[in-house]
């Protein structure tokens, strides 16, 4: 059975920094397609970032580029997701989703490994 627990959220001030961890078991972070999503309050859910299976480039929304940055350790089996510069606009639920085959997709659909989620809150 595959789990996926995030960590790492918190309350930090407009231009901070967090680090989010994803760790995973029952499955390796390198033969899967590892991605990122959000859910702000009220909102829908949202791709941020993803990291395909295959090693390719990164891919990440519009609002995030040049801020977060996506990588993966396979020794810890574990995904990362750095956030720079945070934004009052970032405060959201940030879920890790996996996918066993498959490049990189925004569409939560394609998703079938889903954390709990971790709170993300970005004062002004």
């Amino acid at each position: 059975q595959v789990q996926l627990v995030e960590s790492g959220g918190g309350l930090v001030q407009a231009g901070g920094s967090l680090r989010l961890s994803c760790a995973a078991s029952g499955r390796t972070v390198s033969s899967s397609t590892m991605t990122w999503f959000r859910q702000a309050s009220g909102k829908e859910r949202e791709f941020v970032a993803a990291l395909s299976r295959l090693g390719s480039t990164p891919r990440y929304a519009d609002p995030v580029k040049g801020r977060f940055t996506i990588s993966r350790d396979n020794a810890k089996n574990t995904v990362y997701l750095q956030l720079r510069s945070l934004k009052v606009e970032d405060t959201a639920v940030y879920y890790c989703a996996a996918r066993a085959w498959g490049l990189s997709s925004s569409a939560e659909s394609d998703y079938g490994y889903w954390g709990q989620g971790t709170q993300v809150t970005v004062s002004s």
